[in-house]
């Protein structure tokens, strides 16, 4: 399998600057696969999953947000938040998911109804993820 070269950059910093085999993400579309020889695109990110594959092999992060580029060759994944799954600190996951229900359970407002369901759907990204340490 051919590899390609792969940046991924948050607000943050760098996460990851080397050759990849393969990279799944979350776009506001549904899952994209990007392998080497890709055409190129330009795809906003939804909230999942982004799995990178390596000849070192699988490594999953809570990708939220953001912008994937392919060009010439070139991946380029520019996501808002990116955790990687052996990172993702759980049980603050789980609290703001609780948070977050506790919230839409009650007479929340419109606007703090929104907010908690975009506090949930990131928290359940963030579990979800963790889920997907490799071993």
């Amino acid at each position: 399998m051919k590899s390609f070269p792969l940046k991924i950059v948050t607000p943050d910093g760098l996460q990851f600057d080397g050759e990849a085999l393969e990279l799944t993400v979350r776009t506001i579309d549904g899952d994209m696969g990007v392998m080497a020889g890709h055409v190129n695109c330009v795809s906003p990110l939804g909230m999942g999953t982004a799995t990178v594959t390596t000849a070192e092999g699988k490594r999953s992060a809570a990708c939220i947000g953001g912008i994937l580029t392919v060009l010439d060759g070139l991946v380029r994944l520019v996501p808002t938040t990116f955790e990687w799954a052996d990172k993702i600190d759980v049980e603050r996951a789980r609290r703001a998911e609780q948070k977050a229900k506790q919230t839409l359970e009650g007479s929340p407002s419109d606007a703090e109804a929104k907010l908690a369901e975009a506090h949930l759907k990131r928290a359940l990204v963030r579990i979800g993820a963790s889920k997907k340490v490799s071993r």
